[in-house]
Parts: structure tokens; C-alpha cells; sequence
């Protein structure tokens, strides 16, 4: 029976994922969440019936908890685990519509938003890897993937002058390195990693956003339209993870995936 591991699971991307995962009961699918009670709530309501899915609770920046999921998923699993999905993510408002040097006018929230971005994106993730690394040696597929973001690639981000979601995307682009990192030490082992982008996805987070800044919103947009003319808007989550999936069912350390960063299309397109 595949296991599976997915952080954020509560919602989104992360929710959408539990829903796919599951709908094989061969699977063994385990959530980790914040919120044990209201994801639980929600599975029960969505997906009635789904005996395979597992909530654990668990803040991804909680070392503790982590370890204590850890040996939650090893009891659920019996010692083993074979897909990882860092889905959880810190997705700033802070940063969302502005650049970098209009941020810089006060310095102190950059400062701080830049640190949590760090700390949730980058240090929980390894955290997380180095703390399963035990269950994925042991199972049989051992894939460990990252939901990454197009906004992290530096071509895109020259070419199209990308420059709102600063500490969003260096976060971001630090945890590509580090999945690199990971997968130059555990390729002889059998181990894949790799960092997927979802593409841009309607996932609810610009529901607050005022008039101003919906108006720096269609801006970007207009830009994505420049990267690729086909872009009719932000995809629906559905589609989203089955092209995530897709792509690292398809991916292989023999076929040059590990330590990649790729789109949901497999390749460097990322809306």
C-alpha cells in the first residue's frame, strides 16, 4: 500500500491532494495539519467514508511536533513512508503586491516577514526531510517532493520584471537549493527529490486585497499574458494537483529528475 505525507493539508492545494490521494483506498494517505479538529470536520464532511486518510496535528515549524508526527506515521505505516509532499508554505500579504524597494521603506516588517518566509518555506522543510529521511530509506518509492513557484526562476523574473512577492520567491528559490542539497546526498540511495510549481492556482489568497492592490495584481497578470498567451487566469486546484502528480509519477532519478525544479508541466513553462 503507497503512503503518503502531506503537509497543509487543511486546505488548498494541500486539501486537494488529501482528496486525489485518498480516492485510492489503496493508498495510506496522512495529512499534517494545525488544526486537527476542523480538518477533521472538514474530511468527514468531503470525504466521508475515506478510512485510509490519517490527521495528524502538527506546526511544520515545531520541531517537536514534527518528530512526534513522525513516530504517529511510522506507527500508522509500520516504519515506513514512500511519497513526502511539502505542500505547507508562508504566502505573505506583506510582500504579495509590492517590490522589494518600496517594502524596504520600513524595514523592520521586511526584516520580519523576510525571517518567517525562512523559517516556514526553507527551515521547517528541512526539518520535516531530515526528521522522515528514516521512513523514506525504508519504504519503496522514496520520492520527496516541494511545492515550489515560477516566481523563483531568475529568467522569468528578469525577462518579465517580476518583482512583487520578493520574500515569497528568495525563500522559495532557497528551498530549490536545498532539495539540490538533499538529493546530491541521498541519490545513491535511491532517493528522489525535486521542486514542482503548481502554476498559479485559485486557492483564495487574494480575497482580501483592495482595490489598489487587485489593480498591481492585474499588472502581474499582464505580464504572465506576456510569458505565455494562453493564460486565461489562475487555474482551478483540481487540475493543478493532477498535473503535479502527473509529474512526479513520471519522474525518476534514471530519467535526470532529482534535485530538479520544474513546472506542472515537467519542464521550465510555468503557467
Amino acid at each position: 500500500m503507497p503512503s503518503y505525507v502531506i503537509t497543509g493539508a487543511s486546505r488548498g492545494l494541500g486539501f486537494e491532494f488529501l482528496r486525489q490521494l485518498s480516492s485510492d483506498s489503496n493508498n495510506i494517505v496522512i495529512g499534517l495539519v494545525r488544526n486537527k479538529a476542523a480538518t477533521d470536520q472538514a474530511v468527514a464532511h468531503e470525504l466521508a467514508g475515506r478510512s485510509n486518510i490519517h490527521i495528524l496535528e502538527a506546526d511544520i515549524t515545531d520541531y517537536e511536533a514534527i518528530k512526534h508526527a513522525v513516530a504517529e506515521t511510522a506507527r500508522i505505516t509500520g516504519g515506513t513512508l514512500d511519497y513526502l509532499i511539502a505542500n505547507a508554505a508562508y504566502v505573505s500579504e506583506f510582500d504579495a503586491y509590492d517590490p522589494i524597494g518600496v517594502l524596504g521603506e520600513n524595514p523592520q516588517a521586511l526584516e520580519q516577514d523576510l525571517l518567517k518566509s525562512f523559517k516556514v518555506n526553507v527551515i521547517a522543510n528541512v526539518h520535516l526531510f531530515n526528521l522522515y529521511m528514516p521512513l523514506i530509506l525504508a519504504g519503496t518509492t522514496k520520492k520527496v517532493i516541494t511545492l515550489s513557484t515560477g516566481m523563483a526562476d531568475l529568467d522569468s523574473m528578469n525577462k518579465y520584471e517580476l518583482h512583487v512577492a520578493p520574500g515569497y520567491a528568495i525563500s522559495k528559490a532557497a528551498m530549490n537549493v536545498a532539495v539540490g542539497k538533499f538529493h546530491a546526498q541521498y541519490k545513491k540511495e535511491g532517493v528522489l527529490f525535486m521542486s514542482i510549481c503548481p502554476g498559479v492556482v485559485d486557492t483564495g489568497h487574494y480575497k482580501n486585497a483592495t482595490p489598489e492592490q487587485m489593480e498591481k495584481l492585474g499588472d502581474m497578470f499582464q505580464k504572465f499574458v506576456l510569458n505565455n498567451p494562453d493564460f486565461k487566469g489562475p487555474a482551478k486546484a483540481e487540475d493543478a494537483v493532477r498535473s503535479v502528480i502527473s509529474v512526479w509519477e513520471n519522474a525518476s532519478i534514471e530519467g535526470g529528475s532529482g534535485g530538479s525544479y520544474v513546472s506542472h508541466h515537467g519542464n521550465k513553462k510555468w503557467l
